[in-house]
């Protein structure tokens, strides 16, 4: 599994996201929500969503990225709030009792996992009835686009044909990228309600900065940043700026 990935953090619209969803849980008199991150890394969700009060569970095998989340989780004193599980997600169902979460996480997880099928049947089954899955996947329409602008249009040509967004190339590092249909196809087939679908780096992942020593200047790039924000947040929810993001978010509901 990935550690600390685009995919695994998110922008402000994914994280205010989540926020609303733990906000309902607590709304249906859950006093401290019970989180399931499944290949949660070094916990980038994982010590936040503690911070705020919620009982969370990492499932994740790399032992240097449970070390980095043990020491992050002990810097913000709420190692005793997280539960570590040092397995993959295929064990998922063995260390987690069905129906005992209220949210669970799978941030750049069905990338990389051998049965994406199976793997979302298992994290419905992990949450509670009215509880939510998030999903966040590398966008094959995006790799597609962002390819051809490059002029790669022969890596572009191929993601494009290729269901699964998978290049033959040596050096590929995942083993599907998802579009909008077949995310859709997948949290059905699990028996999950799509409550929201809004992309997720709508514009490029990173934007280069310099240090500036120009006051002025530094205002102005800032000024740049906070519009960009603001697109961003607009953009995500509107196709079909949201079919070609970097990544796909997607929040579905177990029905009661």
């Amino acid at each position: 599994m990935r550690t600390d990935t685009a995919a695994a953090r998110g922008s402000a619209a994914v994280r205010r996201a989540l926020e609303a969803e733990l906000a309902q849980a607590r709304a249906r008199g859950v006093e401290r929500p019970r989180v399931v991150d499944v290949g949660g890394g070094s916990g980038v969700w994982a010590v936040p969503f503690a911070s705020a009060g919620c009982l969370v569970t990492v499932v994740e095998p790399n032992p240097n990225a449970l070390a980095t989340l043990q020491r992050r989780a002990e810097e913000v004193q709420v190692a005793d709030r997280i539960s570590v599980v040092a397995d993959d997600s295929d064990a998922l169902g063995a260390h987690v009792p069905a129906g005992s979460a209220d949210l669970v996480l799978a941030h750049g997880l069905l990338e990389v996992v051998d049965d994406p099928v199976a793997t979302m049947r298992a994290l419905a089954e992990a949450v509670a009835p009215g509880g939510a899955v998030s999903v966040l996947v590398a966008n094959r329409h995006a790799a597609v686009l962002h390819r051809a602008l490059a002029g790669r249009l022969a890596e572009a040509r191929q993601l494009l044909a290729e269901p699964l967004g998978v290049l033959s190339e040596d050096g590929e590092t995942v083993l599907r990228r998802l579009d909008t249909p077949g995310l859709e196809s997948l949290l059905a087939g699990a028996g999950l309600e799509l409550i929201l679908l809004q992309g997720d780096g709508v514009m490029p992942d990173a934007v280069q900065g310099v240090a500036l020593d120009d006051q002025d200047a530094a205002d102005a790039v800032a000024s740049w940043e906070g519009e960009l924000a603001e697109f961003e947040a607009a953009a995500a929810d509107t196709p079909p700026l949201r079919d070609i993001a970097s990544r796909l978010h997607a929040l579905a509901r177990r029905p009661r």
